[in-house]
């Protein structure tokens, strides 16, 4: 049976979804990634915080599949990719918090289709994508 990933909103060494997205790297390596988050590896807001640090998902999947923890894969980033200041963290997180929410390039209209998918399309509580996994993977109801 699939398993999900943890939570977007977990964080490593203070950003959010970083943790995510090596869960899923290692789950999908095991067989264990349910099919509907293959298409999104490496896309969405892995490309995403991979773009913010500044490397290649390929080089952070790499270092996953290594056996690397987590803090040491992000050490790796800070020093290969850019390093952070305390309102980079601030900058990534309330934007990853907010994807989803009045969002003009699409990130509004995933969110919808998200929710519809996933029969929350009256769920107006949902104003985010990190919202939506939260219940879609059975952590809220």
């Amino acid at each position: 049976m699939p398993k999900f990933p943890r939570s977007a909103f977990d964080d490593t060494g203070g950003l959010i979804y970083f943790p995510r997205m090596c869960d899923k790297i290692r789950l999908h390596a095991a067989g264990e990634l349910g099919p509907d988050y293959h298409a999104f590896l490496g896309k969405g807001f892995d490309g995403r915080i991979c773009a913010f640090l500044r490397v290649d998902y390929a080089d952070v999947k790499s270092r996953v599949l290594a056996g690397k923890s987590d803090g040491e894969i992000l050490a790796w980033c800070l020093g290969e990719g850019r390093g952070l200041h305390e309102i980079d963290y601030l900058v990534w997180n309330s934007f990853a918090r907010k994807r989803g929410w009045r969002d003009d390039d699409g990130g509004s209209a995933m969110l919808a289709k998200s929710k519809a998918g996933g029969g929350f399309a009256d769920r107006d509580d949902l104003m985010a994508m990190f919202d939506f996994y939260e219940y879609d993977e059975g952590r809220k109801s």
